[in-house]
């Protein structure tokens, strides 16, 4: 089924991003302590987290690929956004820690200035995060998941991460040291930042939150349809990478059901279109002419 498949291609994203992570965090960490570089260091601990929050995407997919069950009749494919939601706490915490630290750098400054190399790995690594981010997030467009493009977003704060690190080590080197820390609490706002970003968009999709422009567009191709004639009601939710969505609709009442059926064939068509990522119900009303009444006239 090409829905289980797109998931498994997601686990791609997850594991790229996994290698990525521990390569680059232990590279950052190790040249940080001997670099003297505190922006360097929360640079690192923001990859240690987003190892932990790949790690967690990359159990949300697996566990999204389960068929239904008698307790899951719709199946598994919100444990992709439970994983991202996870994902967003520890970015959380490890955010406020970094910010907490950093701010405590600021009564006791290292009096030990960077050393250059710290500033080329920063740089380096915006490098590798920006490509890493290019691929995510065209996987997450390829495939719909919302766990991918939530990793594919952490890259992209990763990459103008290392940038910024860059700039506050070179500002340290050149006579401003305090400019070092200056660039860990900035970090640690970006971390706590991309967090509550993918921690809203988590929860937006468990409480059954649908794009409004997104129902609006559905609504009026919907409407267009031969056929229907007027639509009562439309509600959509996420599950996963996959759009749920539940149409009522008014035809003409001396349709027989082949003819009413053709039509609902053809709303699900036209939705698959807007969305091919999609399943769609439609019911089927009697359109009611209303006849004039005495109350209709007033005299």
């Amino acid at each position: 089924m090409e829905l289980y498949t797109n998931l498994r291609a997601g686990e791609k994203g997850a594991w790229l991003s996994i290698g990525t992570y521990l390569l680059l965090s232990s590279i950052k960490l190790i040249i940080a302590h001997f670099g003297a570089s505190e922006a360097l260091k929360a640079d690192g601990l923001n990859n240690t987290t987003d190892i932990i929050a790949s790690v967690a995407v990359l159990i949300g997919l697996r566990i999204s690929q389960r068929p239904p069950d008698l307790n899951h009749q719709y199946g598994h494919l919100r444990a992709e956004t439970i994983a991202a939601l996870i994902a967003s706490f520890i970015m959380m915490i490890v955010g406020l820690q970094v910010l907490a630290s950093s701010v405590m750098n600021l009564w006791n400054p290292a009096q030990e200035t960077p050393a250059p190399l710290t500033a080329y790995v920063a740089l380096g690594s915006a490098a590798v995060m920006y490509c890493v981010y290019r691929y995510n997030l065209s996987l997450a467009k390829k495939i719909n998941s919302s766990a991918v493009k939530a990793a594919a977003y952490d890259n992209r704060s990763d990459a103008l991460v290392s940038i910024g690190t860059a700039i506050g080590i070179f500002g340290a080197i050149i006579g401003f040291p305090i400019l070092d820390t200056i660039t860990a609490i900035i970090v640690a706002i970006i971390i706590i930042k991309t967090a509550i970003e993918i921690f809203w968009e988590s929860v937006q999709t468990l409480t059954d939150g649908f794009d409004i422009e997104e129902a609006e567009t559905l609504s009026v191709l919907i409407q267009n349809v031969d056929g229907v004639i007027h639509l009562l009601d439309l509600k959509g939710r996420t599950h996963g990478n996959m759009t749920f969505v539940d149409v009522t609709v008014t035809v003409n009442p001396h349709l027989n059901v082949w003819e009413s059926h053709r039509i609902t064939e053809k709303i699900e068509s036209t939705v698959k279109r807007f969305n091919p990522f999609s399943t769609v119900l439609v019911h089927i009303e009697p359109h009611e002419i209303r006849t004039a009444t005495e109350e209709d006239y007033h005299f």
